[in-house]
């Protein structure tokens, strides 16, 4: 369906979580358009508030500071978003961790730039390595470490929770075409563009210049890509050593250059286009029935690419 002759295209960004997040959506009244989406952006800022590693308020933080000496009461949507990662971890075989944190630190992934550690450094850290360390007490909301040394890294879902409940908040509101994103890590959408067509996203290829691995079309779905470019560095062997760290092996992932997964809500595809990378094409065949997925692998210095059910 398309736009009436007075109907408006709004466009709003914030900073948070790092990196860029826009909204565009359309409807009949710019004024309500324009306070909508400053609502959904103040949701982000909220939540960037409550799962950050860096902000020492956060509860994230005081789970990082206090769980491995006592249990730490959290709000339940904290609780309620630990309880999705554990069964994510689960479904993924481990692929994805929110327990990562030690190895990234151990990589020089936090508050730097990369830097490759020593075999003892990584063995230690891989100690501290396990959703089997955070043990949930939903009787009394609380979280508690059993080893000292666990911490709790968000990043690899934090924007796509930050996305979906942004969403959630505009559909409230009864907005019901839209699109947000969060840098170029994940993009929802609901409904059609201005014209009524689909909302067509590419996943762009590794190399710059090259033409996009796959456009897709977005049905009230979330896109989420994930690569180990971006946050990485070039070791002594000149090998890129990028900033998704495979959980079972403490090492920068080698298996994909770029996954990218369609998922019926954002925190979903956040989790698993971060396995799918850190495990590559092996795990497309465990994926969730519903979920569209690509990888891009080097095998024999050419890119392969393989995907389930893209069309």
């Amino acid at each position: 369906m398309s736009m009436t002759a007075d109907a408006a295209l709004v466009t709003s960004a914030r900073e948070a979580m790092a990196t860029r997040f826009e909204i565009a959506l359309h409807g009949d009244d710019s004024v309500r358009l324009r306070a909508a989406a400053g609502e959904a952006l103040d949701e982000i800022t909220r939540l960037e508030g409550m799962l950050s590693l860096y902000e020492p308020t956060s509860e994230i933080a005081h789970c990082n500071q206090r769980a491995s000496q006592k249990p730490v009461p959290v709000s339940a949507e904290v609780f309620n978003l630990l309880k999705r990662c554990q069964k994510l971890t689960a479904k993924t075989i481990g692929a994805f961790d929110i327990t990562i944190a030690p190895l990234m630190q151990c990589w020089r992934f936090i508050g730097n730039t990369g830097g490759r550690p020593s075999g003892d450094e990584i063995e230690s850290a891989l100690q501290n390595v396990g959703m089997c360390w955070v043990e949930l007490n939903e009787a009394n909301t609380t979280v508690r470490f059993r080893r000292q040394g666990v911490m709790l890294d968000m990043g690899s879902i934090g924007k796509g929770y930050a996305l979906e409940r942004a969403s959630a908040l505009l559909e409230e509101n009864e907005f019901t075409d839209f699109l947000i994103h969060g840098g170029t890590s994940t993009v929802c959408a609901r409904g059609t563009q201005p014209d009524g067509s689909p909302w067509r996203i590419a996943i762009e290829h590794p190399d710059n210049g090259k033409p996009p691995l796959h456009i897709v079309e977005l049905h009230n779905e979330a896109l989420s890509v994930s690569g180990i470019g971006g946050k990485s560095f070039l070791d002594a062997d000149g090998n890129e050593q990028g900033h998704v760290i495979d959980p079972h092996t403490g090492h920068p992932t080698q298996s994909a250059k770029v996954s990218a997964v369609i998922h019926a809500d954002a925190t979903s595809s956040d989790a698993l286009a971060t396995a799918l990378l850190t495990k590559g094409a092996a795990l497309l065949s465990q994926l969730p029935a519903n979920t569209r997925a690509l990888t891009a692998s080097m095998v024999e210095e050419q890119l392969v690419v393989q995907t389930q059910h893209l069309y």
